[in-house]
């Protein structure tokens, strides 16, 4: 198919994670409440989505950092559940996905006698990240071309145009639907198909392999495959 002329090519980005200390600590979910109350944004972020980016071999008991240390250090098992089945994908920005954490923490302190503390080396500690994000020589110049390309990216630029766009860009969308928007009603099907994806519980690994499933299938099934 023949690119739209009005459309600019989608432009492959690249990114990593870098992770800095805030010096903020928690020794019980107390404390975890207050110090979430003041903690940058960035660093909710982080915890919640800074793992994505590391290396893991086996799929995490908790999808967040606060959910593994509650369950794992102070052995709360109903907190850590939680916590663990929040979806900041659920939540329109930082503050809210904060202010769910804290009712949830408060919730928990209202129902317990006493707090568990943990050990004084195995104290919860805040980190914050700034992406760094950098152009990497790839592009496409029509959205057919997007099944023959997705197999190729790295997992971290899968993280910056499909998780960390929705940090960035208007009604939580991704790069993907917003580049695809600027076609008009064409690939509306598609970008529905992206939206009911929620990349949370998912690998980054498997993410792009959904990401390519669907966009074939999607191609396949309206003969629009560039050859």
């Amino acid at each position: 198919m023949e690119p739209n002329e009005n459309q600019q090519p989608f432009l492959f980005r690249d990114c990593v994670l870098s992770a800095f200390s805030t010096g903020l600590r928690a020794q019980n979910i107390r404390e975890l409440r207050d110090k979430l109350t003041v903690v940058s944004a960035d660093s909710i972020y982080y915890h919640f989505w800074g793992s994505r980016l590391a290396t893991r071999f086996e799929h995490p008991e908790y999808h967040n950092d606060f959910a593994g240390w509650v369950h794992h250090s102070l052995h709360d098992h109903i907190l850590g559940e939680r916590l663990g089945i929040i979806d900041p994908t659920d939540f329109e920005d930082l503050e809210r996905l904060r202010h769910e954490l804290v009712e949830i923490i408060e919730q928990r302190l209202d129902e317990v006698e006493t707090v568990a503390w943990s050990k004084p080396d195995d104290q919860f500690q805040f980190v914050r990240s700034r992406i760094i994000v950098f152009d990497t020589p790839h592009h496409i110049s029509h959205p057919s071309e997007l099944p023959q390309v997705l197999p190729t990216l790295s997992l971290s630029s899968v993280f910056y145009h499909f998780i960390d766009a929705r940090m960035r860009l208007p009604e939580s969308t991704d790069d993907f639907r917003a580049w695809l928007h600027g076609y008009g009603e064409e690939f509306r099907e598609l970008m529905d198909m992206l939206a009911n994806l929620d990349p949370y519980f998912l690998p980054l690994l498997e993410l792009r392999q959904t990401l390519v499933a669907k966009t074939t299938a999607f191609f396949e099934s309206h003969s629009l495959v560039t050859v």
